[in-house]
């Protein structure tokens, strides 16, 4: 049975958690390096790499988007928000230092590039219904997915009981509003477990 459209699928192959969205969105890849473990995990979950049209990063950090230049080589397209643009090769310098690793940077020229405001009417295109925000506490360019069916994917987004345990949790507080305005039942972080509201 094919999974409705927006139906989320958790793959680990490495440290990093990656979501594919049913309806083709890839959510962030682990580390270069990955990729035949990423090829296991999918053939494990039944997903063919025809069924991923598009791949995204929540941010641009090595553990995030390390696979994504060499997917664009096979064929999947790179979704990048407009806010992202700047922070797209943030990672390469650290993979052009780590010997014995493969690494093809990710190409912004070939990308879908959208905003937050323009992401609801795109995803609606792939049958996903939600959208992406902007949610920079982590890192400028980091961004969550707000799914309408109450799947929010917040990639590093500090977990809210961390809240009083920052001086200064302006950013983050405004983060966490920002996720909780709509009806989310279940936060799926990039490195820890979810968590069900």
């Amino acid at each position: 049975m094919t999974p409705s459209a927006g139906a989320v699928t958790r793959l680990r192959y490495g440290n990093t958690n990656t979501f594919y969205l049913a309806g083709g969105l890839l959510v962030d890849t682990d580390m270069a390096g990955t990729l035949p473990a990423f090829f296991r995990a999918i053939k494990s979950a039944g997903i063919a790499l025809t069924d991923i049209p598009f791949a995204m990063a929540t941010h641009y950090h090595p553990d995030h988007c390390g696979l994504l230049g060499e997917l664009q080589g096979l064929g999947v397209r790179l979704l990048v928000l407009d806010v992202q643009l700047p922070y797209v090769h943030f990672a390469d310098a650290l993979f052009a230092r780590s010997r014995g690793v493969r690494y093809t940077p990710p190409d912004e020229r070939r990308a879908a590039v959208i905003s937050a405001a323009e992401s609801r009417a795109f995803l609606l295109q792939l049958g996903i219904r939600g959208e992406i925000a902007e949610t920079p506490s982590h890192s400028a360019d980091s961004v969550s997915l707000l799914l309408d069916g109450g799947d929010c994917l917040v990639g590093d987004l500090e977990p809210q009981q961390y809240l009083a345990a920052y001086e200064e949790n302006g950013p983050l507080a405004r983060d966490w509003a920002r996720v909780m305005r709509g009806t989310p039942r279940r936060i799926l972080f990039a490195h820890a477990n979810e968590k069900r509201l």
